[in-house]
């Protein structure tokens, strides 16, 4: 028994005295486009229009990107946002094909009146 009691109070100090290493100590890999996103001139998901129009065609061009199995899970995750007709994409793609076909997919959108392909290849 002394001798499990003794295992247990050597892992607690060693645990006690491993360094603690917090999240906020590391950069995000995405820090420079947050700080580009806080940009009044930049269209967030916060821009999202909230009419019936806007958010249906958001939606439409959301199943098809997700319902597509050979685009890359970042193309799936892209942002889309639409006001007004004009939508805007953003985030990282796997290559320039997923770049076009997305963008493609915004435009056979009915009620788009403008696509703004901000899509990035992703680089690996």
């Amino acid at each position: 028994m002394r001798r499990m009691t003794a295992a247990w109070i050597m892992a607690g100090a060693l645990a006690v005295s491993a360094p603690i290493v917090h999240a906020a100590d590391y950069k995000a890999d995405n820090t420079g486009k947050n700080v580009r996103d806080r940009n009044d001139a930049q269209v967030t998901p916060g821009d999202q229009a909230n009419n019936k129009t806007d958010l249906a065609i958001t939606q439409q061009i959301r199943k098809a990107v997700v319902a597509d199995k050979k685009l890359s899970t970042n193309a799936h995750n892209v942002k889309i946002i639409t006001a007004n007709g004009v939508v805007t994409l953003r985030g990282p793609v796997k290559d320039v094909s997923e770049k076009a076909k997305i963008e493609a997919t915004a435009k056979q959108t009915a009620g788009v009146t403008r696509v703004d392909n901000q899509l990035e290849v992703a680089s690996n």
